[in-house]
């Protein structure tokens, strides 16, 4: 997802003022926080001068509906959705800040429209996913969770769970933002086979700009190639549901599949029919189209498959980091008009000056 920096002049709205004393008198914007973030995050907002933190029931819509209507800025996670509905009763709202890097659960085409600007964190979770992906394919490719659960049961099942090495294996990486590249940084140590695609010319410079050894390749020469393949692109018109029935026939019979990165990527039901077959071996999957995935998702019966609860961004660090810069970002833009990773510049240009 794209992103932008730049100062923009203040929107014309009437703020609330607040008198301190007899002579000093302060602008105060409003911020709604609809989802749980760190303590450290609200801290950044308690502490700015001129900024009111608003805190509903995260998990009660309509409390977060009730308070939008006063709030100049929404700052969430990935539980909230943003769309027409909450933004129609919000008529002050002039950003919403997202504590991770997709912004999937905003809806991009009506905050433009409305002239609000969508920012959000990449760089808080980089590292967490990238080392989650490692832990997926390790699970994956040496059986470690049908291994515990054997051993829970009572069994010593040594035979059972030959798996492979890592070294020398062709890495496929879809994708080569933040986190694909920082992937692929930990697959050299590793001492895999790297080769990677990523529509947009300018990932592939950064990355070797970095130091990171790899072949650029077409989607379909990677799919034709890779042993292991790790999704990482975000999830765009172009993108959704690339992994279908046509793709994975494309794809080295034996493959492995993993999906950190979002659950839209995939269409469930061919990836659990070339999981029966065997044209994929086996596929770790920490993010659904629908969270939770509901009884009826084929890939929950699919064999060879490890499951995880969208844990990829779940640690103490990364929940720190993200909420910080969403916090930051927020007042920056607020008290100082400096308005940094919008992922809808257009938005700006429909501001009042």
């Amino acid at each position: 997802m794209a992103s932008t920096s730049f100062s923009a002049a203040p929107h014309k709205q009437i703020i609330n003022r607040v008198t301190l004393g007899e002579d000093v008198t302060i602008e105060v914007y409003r911020v709604l926080v609809a989802d749980n973030v760190h303590q450290t995050a609200m801290d950044v907002l308690n502490e700015a001068e001129g900024i009111e933190v608003l805190v509903p029931d995260a998990a009660n819509r309509d409390a977060v509906k009730e308070k939008i209507g006063s709030a100049d800025a929404l700052l969430v996670r990935s539980a909230t959705k943003v769309d027409r509905d909450l933004m129609e009763t919000a008529s002050r709202l002039r950003v919403i800040a997202r504590a991770g890097v997709g912004v999937d659960n905003v809806d991009l085409d009506e905050a433009t429209a409305r002239g609000i600007a969508v920012m959000n964190t990449p760089d808080g979770n980089t590292i967490a996913t990238a080392e989650y992906t490692f832990g997926l394919m390790l699970a994956l490719v040496r059986q470690i969770p049908q291994a515990h659960q054997s051993m829970n049961e009572g069994r010593w099942d040594r035979k059972a769970f030959m798996g492979l090495e890592l070294r020398g294996k062709t890495l496929g990486i879809i994708g080569l933002g933040r986190i694909g590249r920082a992937v692929a940084k930990r697959a050299q140590a590793f001492e895999m086979n790297i080769i990677a695609h990523d529509t947009y010319e300018g990932a592939h410079e950064i990355a070797r700009g970095e130091g990171t050894i790899f072949e650029s390749v077409y989607l379909d020469d990677l799919y034709a190639r890779a042993d292991i393949i790790t999704l990482h692109p975000s999830l765009a018109e172009d993108t959704k549901k690339m992994i279908h029935a046509q793709a994975l026939a494309k794809m080295k019979r034996g493959v492995y599949l993993i999906n950190a990165a979002r659950g839209g990527l995939i269409v469930d039901a061919d990836l659990a029919a070339a999981l029966e077959s065997g044209q994929v071996a086996g596929a770790a999957i920490d993010v659904y189209h629908e969270e939770p995935p509901p009884p009826g998702n084929p890939l929950l019966k699919a064999p060879n498959i490890v499951h995880t609860p969208h844990l990829a961004a779940s640690t103490e660090d990364a929940q720190i980091n993200v909420g910080v810069d969403a916090a930051r970002l927020v007042v920056n833009a607020l008290l100082n008009q400096d308005f940094r990773n919008v992922v809808n510049p257009a938005a700006l240009e429909k501001r009042v000056v």
